[in-house]
């Protein structure tokens, strides 16, 4: 719960500091509610550099700053690598207990020792965004696995760290993802991700480039188990092919938009046929295809 002790503090300080004779009393800023004035309409609309500024202006400034941080729901340091924002960091783990999004994309200072704490105080978390925290290790997504149940957007694209291992425990724990990102993620297996799949019926985005283990058997995985997907982007994805693809689109009737730039076996001959309907990444080609959407119904009628 949020703590009314820093505001209390400071009210008693201010009676004690005047007694019973009838003087005009000196306010400020600080002297409204703060719980019910000072950070619903004020330290809500800051930034969080804004409010690490003003905690540096007084003591009281202080503990209205800290008293803020117990009421924030989102945390936003993605790409900030500036000096000493790992001691913000650990301010920020020591105050804030009610955070729902987590965005830590290309903090090249993060580890486990800095993100640890924030993530044992703080298991409402819905939204988890480490893409290219390449300084953290497999520990750290131990407390997100487990805690967090009500977890619905987990990006971890460039975390070379990322293990089978990780991810066979997300499987167990986690079948409510509706956002996953593991792309350049190279050391999970097609074994690994064809088990993975088969528990994420409320996936509506996916982002597989350039991860090798992704091949027809992982998009045919996708089709049966994730039909509500709407966007997939397997940019690189070098092991996939028309097959594969045309069950993809076949079964996932909601898909928007589909990235398969770079996948060398996925033809023009599965992609024409679904240029209206969807989103793709890759430009048509010049000639002429009409013919095909007949011959792709033959090609594939034995699935």
């Amino acid at each position: 719960m949020c703590s009314l002790e820093p505001e209390k503090d400071h009210l008693d300080s201010e009676d004690s500091a005047n007694p019973a004779e009838d003087t005009t009393v000196e306010l400020s800023l600080f002297d409204l509610s703060w719980q019910d004035v000072l950070i619903p309409m004020l330290a809500d609309f800051l930034s969080l550099k804004d409010l690490f500024n003003l905690r540096c202006c007084s003591r009281i400034a202080k503990r209205f700053v800290e008293a803020a941080f117990e009421r924030r729901k989102d945390i936003n340091l993605a790409g900030i690598n500036s000096r000493n924002i790992e001691l913000a960091f650990a301010v920020l783990g020591k105050h804030c207990h009610r955070i729902e999004s987590l965005h830590l994309a290309r903090c090249h200072w993060l580890t486990d020792e800095y993100l640890l704490p924030i993530l044992a105080e703080n298991t409402r978390l819905r939204v988890v965004n480490l893409n290219e925290c390449v300084n953290i290790t497999p520990l750290a997504l131990q407390p997100i696995i487990i805690e967090c149940k009500g977890l619905r957007i987990l990006k971890l694209s460039k975390c070379q760290w990322l293990t089978t291992g990780a991810v066979d425990a997300l499987t167990l724990h986690h079948s409510n993802l509706m956002e996953f990102d593991i792309s350049y993620c190279t050391a999970i297996g097609e074994r690994c991700l064809i088990i993975f799949f088969r528990k994420l019926n409320k996936l509506q985005v996916l982002s597989l480039a350039n991860t090798p283990s992704v091949t027809d058997q992982v998009l045919i995985q996708i089709a049966n188990y994730c039909r509500g997907l709407e966007h997939i982007n397997l940019v690189g994805c070098a092991a996939i092919s028309d097959y594969g693809i045309h069950i993809l689109t076949t079964t996932c009737q909601k898909l928007q938009s589909l990235m398969v730039h770079r996948c060398p076996n996925v033809t023009e001959r599965i992609l024409a046929p679904l240029r209206g309907r969807l989103f793709i990444d890759r430009p048509q080609l010049g000639y002429n295809l009409q013919a095909l959407p007949g011959q792709i119904n033959c090609l594939y009628l034995q699935v």
